[in-house]
């Protein structure tokens, strides 16, 4: 990051109404070395405007924005004592008001330092019109170095009863509430002032267009926007990239670059933060001599709207048989269902990244048998697909979207094509327009363009229901064959949930003979969508000129879910202070309480209280930590000043989490200003040892730990062991798409136990009752030419009716700071029983970790109890663990051995959110054929994983994960074990304190 951007993310995070997180580097570099920044920049500056430099660092408040008979804050007195206290004023403007505190004024200083500096920048580095960069340097100079920070709402009531967001005042902080400001000020892009009379109901766009600059800068496409209370926004004004917005409140700022004039967007992130420190803009505007006066918005002030992205009948987004360039908000789960005969499909659509989209469907075919009569029954016949599409460019003002697809890969192919497509968007309007190449183009009214390439593009195989070859990635097939033209339009209506869509479709069926689809009547498409809610759509249209079709869709943003923790123990009411003693058993059950962590012991060393916890598991790790600090600020005595978090597992010494006591508290009971905000409240870091209160170090040769005891040392608590523990639970299995029955599933009552030989041994079992399942129609085995390694899954799942899935004993260990490992034994999975080990090296907080896994096992029988089946294998793997960097991704590489004695390579890659939940793919290739292999080809699959705290109203760190394989078969197949490693350690995962639920709206 620039140093001007680094400023600008530090001005806009201070002028925000509910501050965020101030970005921690940032930050810090700002508050240690302000005068250095601030001396290199204005020397700099002072060379090229001296009498400009001069100005830079002054403080001014213009004597008219302060209100009349204003008093002096009294030391420590809360704004909202200082506000009642103040005569009351028919002018006064308590949106704008402003809480000034000098140690902002470094920083601030910096922000419009750097401004002028980028201003002053060569034409090479600055291609923004010369004379306009001028005048806004000039005109910055005058701006003073206000100091002020951001207060949530300035109401002295309001302030009362949220003390957390009630400054305290010190004796050198200013508040000044300006006068009620009658104009909205208008920064254009040649550098001009342009005061325009408030007028409600307009949005920014209106301003913007009634101030015509004097000199032509060309069209406005986006705005940023400082509002009076600070609440700085950028959104979208022109036709294309229209969003919907708030309205200016009188003296807000807007700076309007032309689209084109080379301004920026990182330096009007940087100019409009500066401007939210001015306050309203008033009176003081017309005082530059590049401002001017222009008169009040006239006209219909009708408000924009966001663009509304809808889906189409095969689940991506798109019009209705026909994809478009748009994508989903990144996170989101759509679930659809569409009925065009003879086609019912049920489409599951993913949004990993923001320009990838990611399909997989099931399709029925009316009037065709899945199989015989005595197998199938009635079930109609099926077909499995995946979709997926790449954007290759964002929209622009003079260019479109565009993306690239392809649909029923992976699968038998049946309804196969690629495709490219553009989309401009004019108001309420959507264009698309599209090439087709296989089904989507199967009207073939055009050549292929890539056969300029090579003659190969011309010709392409005909499609194909046939699934014993089904389930390669087809790469023979792409782009290949004749073509055609699709596209259509997208319209919003007045009536906002109503939108329509018209579209001409590039396939004429004719792959579809087979499925006696009726000989379409039109090229042309058109239906309506009726938006029920934010997240459930319903579709009516006629398609073909002959098909009437119904469509619903349900969307959920992943990425965005959280429940309110109201089945969480309530916690401690803050109070700033200090007790002078404690009951150190009742504090270990309320950190019980409040985690769901067992405490092992209680430590004071000195001022640290350091607490070991056992076995710790957490999706949101910082929350946890939350709520363990709260419990013992309540109770820990006044001499300590620093709380330590010791994590073990299974006896391994894994992280630890320190928490300064003054840092956490202080914000608790009021808003702090930039430069008083913590560079962070919690750290975290590798645990030199396992700790003691001796101080002795496990495993050996590891150094000491870094609090040593002294005279006050004391264990206050240590708990006694608990070596049975167990607990039930319910299970759910299902199977899709199979020929007994297109859903197959079990709900179960699972009850697990374990019993605690030692810190790091432990005897672990479970028991399953299948208490309701429809498995009377499960008969189906589907045939292999490898071992039946897990094609037996039917005869698993319905010899008996109580089974022991799991029972093993497990050794787990330490041999380094970053290095571990595990030993086990017994029946290891519902399918296989046998020994094995893992050894994984882990450092902490690094993006790496590699581990590896041997395993000796026997096939168990059906019933899962206690005999064993003929049938042995070795098998292991080595793992490379990464964490990319890149869009949170994670990619797991494996090469190994799997209980086929296939030998191959499995590649899985993910995406985190930082609320937990993963979005996945993964796929295995062995050195066994694709005939070998059956249909499918390989195994492949897509997934995804919820944090169950994310769904439900209490905290557990419990996960559940969905899964599409969509064949099960004996190649490319591992071992389910029950205790990884990886799993194991997470909590040294580099981004352990960053997952988070998200924050309110």
């Amino acid at each position: 990051m620039s140093e001007l951007a680094a400023l600008a993310a530090s001005g806009l995070h201070a002028m925000t109404a509910r501050p965020p997180r101030i970005p921690h580097r940032s930050a810090t570099a700002l508050r240690l070395q302000p005068g250095l920044i601030n001396s290199a920049i204005l020397l700099m500056l002072g060379m090229a405007h001296p009498a400009a430099a001069v100005a830079s660092d002054k403080v001014s408040v213009p004597a008219t924005n302060v209100q009349a008979g204003a008093h002096l804050p009294v030391s420590a007195e809360r704004l909202s004592d200082w506000l009642q206290r103040q005569p009351p004023a028919d002018n006064a403007y308590l949106p704008g008001l402003s809480w000034r505190v000098p140690g902002e004024v470094p920083t601030q200083a910096a922000m419009k330092s750097a401004l002028r500096a980028h201003l002053a920048g060569s034409e090479w580095t600055f291609r923004a019109d010369v004379a306009a960069r001028q005048r806004l340097s000039e005109w910055i100079s005058r701006l003073p170095v206000t100091g002020r920070v951001p207060v949530a709402v300035a109401d002295a009531r309001w302030l009362e009863t949220h003390p957390a967001q009630n400054p305290v005042l010190a004796p050198d902080h200013r508040v000044v509430v300006p006068s009620r400001p009658a104009s909205v000020t208008v920064v254009t892009s040649d550098g001009y002032l342009c005061a325009v009379p408030h007028a409600p109901g307009y949005e920014a766009r209106a301003y913007v267009a009634a101030c015509k600059p004097p000199s032509s800068a060309g069209r406005v496409d986006r705005v940023w926007m400082a509002q009076p209370d600070g609440h700085v926004q950028s959104f979208g004004i022109a036709s294309w990239n229209a969003q919907a917005q708030g309205e200016p409140a009188p003296g807000a700022w807007i700076w309007a670059p032309a689209q084109g004039a080379a301004w920026s967007d990182e330096f009007s992130q940087s100019l409009i933060g500066f401007l939210a420190t001015q306050g309203p803009s008033g009176e003081d505007t017309t005082a530059s001599a590049h401002a001017r006066q222009v008169a009040a918005p006239t006209g219909p002030a009708t408000p924009l709207r966001d663009p509304v992205i809808t889906g189409n009948d095969w689940g991506g987004i798109g019009l209705l048989q026909t994809p478009t360039a748009r994508m989903a908000k990144t996170g989101e789960l759509s679930i659809s269902f569409s009925r065009a005969y003879p086609y019912s499909r049920t489409n599951v659509t993913l949004q990993p990244l923001d320009w990838m989209e990611l399909s997989y469907r099931y399709t029925s075919i009316s009037g065709t048998r899945y199989g015989p009569q005595s197998l199938s029954g009635d079930q109609s016949g099926k077909d499995k697909s995946v979709d997926l599409k790449v954007r290759l460019r964002k929209e622009s003002a003079l260019l479109p979207a565009i993306s690239v697809g392809a649909r029923d890969i992976g699968g038998t192919g049946l309804f196969s094509g690629e495709y490219l497509v553009a989309n401009k968007r004019a108001g309420n309007f959507d264009w698309s327009l599209g090439l087709g190449w296989g089904s989507l183009g199967s009207r073939g009214s055009l050549g292929n363009p890539l056969g300029l390439i090579s003659s190969k593009f011309n010709t392409r195989s005909a499609n194909s229901a046939d699934v014993a070859n089904a389930g390669g990635l087809g790469f023979n097939k792409f782009f290949r064959g004749r073509t055609s033209l699709f596209g259509g339009v997208q319209v919003q209506t007045a009536w906002d949930p109503l939108i329509l869509k018209m579209e001409y479709d590039g396939n004429d069926y004719r792959y579809d003979s087979p499925f006696t689809v009726a000989q379409p009547k039109s090229p042309f498409n058109f239906g309506a969508v009726y938006r029920y809610s934010p997240s459930v759509d319903l579709t009516f249209g006629v398609q073909r000129g002959n098909v009437a079709t119904l469509g619903v869709a349900f969307h959920l943003p992943l990425d965005r879910l959280s429940t309110p923790k109201i089945s969480d123990p309530v916690l401690p009411r803050f109070v700033a202070e200090r007790p002078a003693t404690a009951n150190w058993s009742t504090t270990a059950q309320d950190l019980s309480a409040q985690t769901g962590w067992r405490v092992s012991e209680i430590q004071k060393l000195g001022s640290v209280l350091q607490v070991e916890f056992e076995d710790a598991d957490a999706v949101y790790w910082r929350e946890m930590i939350e709520r363990a600090t709260a419990i013992l600020h309540r109770d820990a005595p006044a001499d300590v000043n620093e709380f330590r978090f010791i994590y073990m597992g299974r006896g391994m010494a894994l992280a630890n989490h320190t928490v300064n006591r003054e840092r956490w508290a202080k914000p608790k009971s009021q808003p702090l200003p930039l430069s008083e905000v913590p560079t962070q409240n919690y750290r975290q870091a590798q645990p030199a040892s396992t700790p003691t209160l001796a101080g002795t170090a496990t495993p050996a040769g590891t150094p000491a730990p870094a609090v040593k005891p002294t005279a006050n040392s004391a264990s206050v608590f240590r708990s006694s062991d608990l070596p049975l523990s167990g607990d039930i639970g319910f299970g759910l299995k299902q199977s899709l798409g199979g020929p007994d029955g297109f859903i197959l599933y079990q709900v179960s009552v699972e009850g697990r136990s374990e019993w605690r030989l030692s810190q790091h041994s432990w005897l672990s079992g479970s028991l399953n009752f299948r208490a309701l399942d429809n498995y009377n129609k499960f008969r189906f085995t589907a045939d292999s030419q490898l071992p039946r390694v897990r094609t037996f899954v039917r005869e698993y799942l319905t010899t008996s009716r109580v089974t022991m899935p799991n029972l093993q004993l497990t050794h787990a260990g330490q041999l380094s700071s970053n290095q571990y490992f595990s030993i086990y034994g017994g029946y290891l999975e519902s399918m296989y029983a046998g020994v094995g080990g893992e050894w994984l090296y882990r450092p902490f907080a690094g993006p790496v970790a590699l581990g590896v896994d041997i395993n000796s096992v026997r096939q168990r029988n059906f019933d899962q109890k206690l005999g064993l089946r003929d049938y042995r294998a070795l098998t292991g793997h080595a793992t490379a663990y990464i964490e990319t960097g890149w869009n949170d991704v994670i990619a797991k590489v494996s090469v190994g051995q799997y209980l086929a004695k296939d030998k191959g390579v499995t590649l899985d890659l993910s995406r985190r959110f930082s609320n937990g939940v993963v979005f996945g793919a993964f796929a295995t290739k062995t050195n066994v054929s694709a005939a070998q292999f059956g249909e499918g080809s390989f195994d492949k699959g897509i997934y995804f994983s919820i944090p169950l705290s994310a769904m439900f109203t209490r905290s557990t760190p419990d996960v559940g994960v969905f899964t599409w394989d969509p064949l099960v078969r004996d190649g490319g197949a591992k071992l389910n074990r029950a205790y990884p490693l990886y799993d194991m350690t997470k909590v040294r995962d580099p981004r352990a304190l960053a997952m988070e639920p998200p924050a309110g709206p």
